[in-house]
This record gives C-alpha cells, sequence and structure tokens, in this order.
C-alpha cells in the first residue's frame, strides 16, 4: 500500500572527506632545537612545520596543518 501524504527521509550529512597527507618539504634549516623543516602536502597544498630532533629520528609536527595557500592549483 502506498500513500501520497509521507515525510520524506532525512539524509544524514556526510562527515567531511579527509585524507593522510603526503608531506614534502620545501625548505629547512638547522636551529639549536634540530632541523626545522616546512612541508606541504603534494594533494591539497596544506602546509605544516616539522622539527627533526636527531637525524635518525622521524620528524615531529610543531603545528597544525594550515589550509592550501591562494596559489595552489587545486
Amino acid at each position: 500500500m502506498t500513500t501520497l501524504h509521507t515525510l520524506p527521509i532525512p539524509r544524514i550529512p556526510l562527515p567531511a572527506t579527509t585524507h593522510e597527507h603526503a608531506w614534502l618539504v620545501d625548505s629547512r634549516h638547522r636551529t639549536s632545537e634540530g632541523t626545522l623543516l616546512y612541508v606541504r602536502c603534494a594533494d591539497c597544498g596544506s602546509h605544516r612545520l616539522d622539527v627533526q630532533v636527531h637525524p635518525q629520528q622521524p620528524p615531529a609536527a610543531l603545528t597544525r596543518e594550515i589550509g592550501k595557500t591562494s596559489g595552489s592549483t587545486r
């Protein structure tokens, strides 16, 4: 049996799509705390500042991601 007076099915909004960043080093310089790495995501253009305390250790993020720049093509 069908009816013409039914309520619409509510749509659940999808969560914002995220991706795993592919960080590329734009520039680096040494400081007394270690090497600062200015990195950019190859896909979305977001930027971040990392520090690498020792050359044998992976870098750690110092800042949160900053949205893509106005010069980005995406």
